[in-house]
C-alpha cells in the first residue's frame, strides 16, 4: 500500500509547540485532569484511587459500557450496541475506509476535508471523485454535482460535518438529500462529526437519517481531551458494525482502560463540557470576526460552526510558502490551504488558547500582511 504524505500532520506536528502563537490547532482549549474534575464536579481523588486498583489486563473489547451509554446520549435513538470505540477519530476513519472500500469501487470525497477521507481510499486502489466546496455557496455541497458523481460503483460518500477546515454545517434537510443520493447507489455515507456540538440546538447526525450512514467522532476538538485518544464509530447497520468490529481485532483490539474510564466520567457531563466549548469558541470567534474585517486582502464570508476559519487571500504566493514565511518571521503557526487541496487559502484556529494570546497573534499576523511586499492576484 502506497499512501501520500499526510500534508497537514507533516506540516503542523513539528511546529506547533515552538510557535509563539499557535493558530494552527483546531481543538478547543484543553483541560488538565484537575481542571476537568473540578469543572464537572467529580472527585479526582476517587478517580485516582480507582486507577490504583485497576487491572492492567486488556481493556473492554466492545467498549466500556459506562462510556458507550454516555456516548449514546449524544444522538437521537442510538443504543450502546451501535457504538464501537476505537483509537481516536483518525482510527475511526481509517478503520471504516479500509474495511469497506475495495479497489473496484469509487468514492466521492467532498473537499476540503481531512486528508484521510480521500488519500486512504486512493491508496487502496479505489477511484476517488472530488466535489469541491465553494465559498460562494457557503462551503456547502452542490447537490446536482454530487448526483453527477455518484453511480452504481460508488461505495461511499465521505464528508465532515461541520466541515474541516471551514466549519460550515450541513443542516438536516440537505443531509437528507445527500442520503437519498447515496441510497440510489446503495452507498455508505461516512460523516466525520468531530466538530459536532457547538450549536445550542441539536445538530443532526448522519446516523439519525440513514441506515448506511456511519458517524465518527472523538474526544478531541469540541471535548478538549485529545490526549485520551478515544474515538468512536456509530452505525445502525448490524452487518456493517460486525465487519468493523472484526477489523478492529486486526488493528487495536480495544482501547486503553485509563482512557475509557476518564472519558466515561467526563461524558456523563458532556452537555456541560459543550457549554464550556461554546463559550470559548463564541468569545474567540468574536475576536476573529472583528479582526478579519480589518484585513483587505483576506476573505472569510460564510457561517462557521467549528473551531476554525478557512481564509482566502489575494496575494500571489503559494499557501505553503506564505505560511512558512509567516512562521519564520512572526512565529504564528497556521495550516496552509494546500493541506486541504485548496490553493491560496489557509486555516486559522481560534479556540486553542486564551483570548489575549489570540488577540496578540492576530495583531501580529495583521502587521505581517500589512507589510507583505508581494503582488496581488
Amino acid at each position: 500500500m502506497n499512501i501520500k504524505d499526510f500534508k497537514l500532520e507533516k506540516w503542523l506536528n513539528p511546529i506547533v509547540d515552538d510557535a509563539k502563537y499557535n493558530l494552527g490547532s483546531s481543538c478547543v482549549k484543553a483541560f488538565n485532569v484537575e481542571e476537568l474534575f473540578e469543572f464537572i464536579g467529580a472527585d479526582v481523588n476517587e478517580f485516582t484511587k480507582e486507577l490504583q486498583k485497576m487491572s492492567l489486563h486488556y481493556g473492554h473489547f466492545f467498549g466500556f459500557e459506562r462510556l458507550l451509554i454516555a456516548i449514546s446520549k449524544m444522538y437521537e435513538d442510538v443504543t450502546k450496541d451501535m457504538i464501537l470505540t476505537v483509537h481516536g477519530g483518525t482510527g475511526a476513519n481509517n478503520l471504516v475506509i479500509t474495511e469497506l472500500v475495495e479497489p473496484t469501487d469509487n468514492v466521492v470525497a467532498i473537499v476540503p476535508n481531512y486528508q484521510q477521507h480521500y488519500s486512504i481510499p486512493e491508496s487502496l486502489g479505489a477511484e476517488v471523485r472530488y466535489l469541491e466546496l465553494k465559498e460562494e455557496n457557503g462551503y456547502l455541497p452542490d447537490l446536482n454535482e454530487l448526483k453527477s458523481l455518484v453511480d452504481q460503483n460508488t461505495k461511499m460518500i465521505t464528508l465532515s460535518n461541520p466541515n474541516n477546515p471551514t466549519g460550515a454545517f450541513i443542516e438536516k434537510e440537505m443531509l437528507e438529500e445527500i442520503c437519498k443520493i447515496a441510497a440510489s447507489a446503495d452507498a455508505y455515507v461516512l460523516c466525520d462529526e468531530i466538530y459536532r456540538g457547538l450549536k445550542e440546538s441539536y445538530m443532526t447526525s448522519i446516523v439519525d437519517l440513514y441506515e448506511k450512514g456511519i458517524a465518527t467522532s472523538s474526544t478531541s476538538k469540541v471535548f478538549s481531551m485529545a490526549g485520551t485518544r478515544v474515538g468512536w464509530i456509530v452505525t445502525r447497520d448490524k452487518a456493517t458494525f460486525d465487519r468493523l468490529e472484526n477489523r478492529r481485532s486486526y488493528d487495536t483490539i480495544c482501547n486503553g482502560i485509563f482512557d475509557e474510564l476518564i472519558t466515561a466520567i467526563a461524558f456523563e457531563h458532556f452537555e456541560k463540557i459543550l457549554e464550556r466549548s461554546r463559550e470559548i469558541v463564541g468569545e474567540s470567534k468574536a475576536i476573529f470576526d472583528k479582526w478579519i474585517k480589518t484585513q483587505p486582502h483576506l476573505s472569510c464570508d460564510y457561517d462557521q460552526w467549528g473551531t476554525t476559519a478557512f481564509i482566502k487571500y489575494d496575494f500571489d504566493i503559494p499557501s505553503d510558502e506564505l505560511c512558512k514565511d509567516i512562521l519564520e518571521k512572526v512565529s504564528v503557526a497556521l495550516c496552509y490551504g494546500d493541506c486541504f487541496e485548496i490553493p491560496n487559502t489557509f486555516r486559522l484556529g481560534y479556540a486553542f488558547g486564551d483570548p489575549k494570546t489570540l488577540e496578540e497573534g492576530l495583531n501580529v499576523l495583521g502587521e505581517y500582511f500589512a507589510n507583505l511586499k508581494v503582488a496581488t492576484r
